[in-house]
């Protein structure tokens, strides 16, 4: 295993990104179409196919999901990697149409310095073609593809992802594109609120702090009282290998959003735009109750986990003003 999305198998990532535009997109290629749902919790969310996936609509399986900065503009990525798999034949067949499916969702990256004045047309569906062209099974963490120009209240953001079994063996992986308008660390310290579900020392090993004091609770918030909505933003895609349907997925997704809860104080704010995407392969059977609700547990502590890689892993944008990394100022 290498605590990575692509642990599931049939799963590829990609990333394309321009360090001039301190902005990017992360493609999730399906070699097979999976059972898909999603669950969004920010008040400011930006997606494409969120209402296909609804577990009363007609299609139930995608090919791919595309995950951009450039807020409203970055959800042209969509259409890059859709492109790329109409090129390979794939997609949901009407007679002789074939129509990749392929959900995404945006992140606020347009005030973080990088030089946004693209002309008429923004990159980012030539960036999601190339991330979609790019995928493979391993993959950067940190200031890569959607995560390149992320952000968070005290430090730079990232992209991070890890993976995980339950008991049985059922396989679940996650993503997470970390732009969030509260913070990942504990206060002013190194301490991750991520830290319990830490695995060996995959963010530093630091665990949390001796005691908790006031100023380390109060709220830090990405620019303040001024911070707008759709501002801020955390995105993740979960994947397992087990055999789901729609609305299991959904509830799947459902789960696990408290992972977001475990590893960013505070979450889920007017100004976030927090979305969980979740994907079935369809290899393994689960008990519907007791077993999707272990599949959830599992899920969310693994999604908490890839929250905390992602600002662990990340790397400073060489702006003037531009926030530090974690690894600049605890590494």
């Amino acid at each position: 295993m290498k605590n990575l999305l692509t642990d599931i198998s049939g799963v590829r990532v990609g990333h394309a990104d321009d360090a001039a535009l301190a902005s990017g997109v992360t493609a999730i290629i399906f070699d097979t179409p999976a059972v898909a749902s999603v669950d969004v919790r920010g008040g400011g969310p930006g997606t494409r196919e969120d209402a296909l996936l609804k577990p009363d609509s007609t299609v139930e399986a995608i090919d791919g999901i595309a995950l951009s900065g450039g807020s409203a503009f970055g959800l042209d990525a969509g259409g890059g990697v859709q492109a790329w798999l109409a090129e390979q034949g794939r997609g949901f067949r009407v007679r002789e149409a074939i129509i990749p499916i392929v959900p995404g969702a945006i992140c606020f990256d347009l005030l973080n310095g990088g030089d946004k004045a693209w002309g008429r047309f923004p990159p980012y569906r030539d960036l999601g073609y190339a991330a979609a062209r790019a995928a493979s099974a391993d993959f950067a963490l940190g200031s890569v593809g959607a995560g390149l120009g992320a952000t968070t209240a005290n430090l730079k953001g990232g992209l991070g992802s890890a993976s995980a079994q339950t008991e049985g063996g059922v396989m679940v992986g996650a993503l997470a594109v970390v732009n969030a308008v509260g913070s990942v660390t504990v206060g002013d310290g190194p301490w991750f609120w991520a830290a319990p579900f830490e695995i060996g020392n995959e963010f530093g090993g630091r665990g949390l702090p001796p005691s908790f004091t006031a100023d380390m609770l109060r709220a830090r918030l990405k620019g303040g009282p001024q911070a707008a909505a759709s501002a801020n933003t955390t995105l993740v895609v979960v994947v397992t290998d087990a055999v789901l349907t729609k609305p299991q997925a959904r509830r799947l997704a459902m789960i696990a959003q408290t992972g977001m809860a475990r590893a960013i104080y505070p979450v889920h704010a007017p100004l976030d735009g927090d979305v969980v995407f979740a994907a079935a392969t369809g290899q393994k059977p689960v008990d519907p109750l007791f077993g999707l609700t272990e599949l959830g547990m599992v899920a969310a502590n693994t999604v908490a986990r890839a929250i905390a890689r992602g600002v662990h892993a990340a790397t400073a944008l060489p702006f003037l003003g531009a926030l530090p990394a974690w690894g600049n100022r605890f590494g």
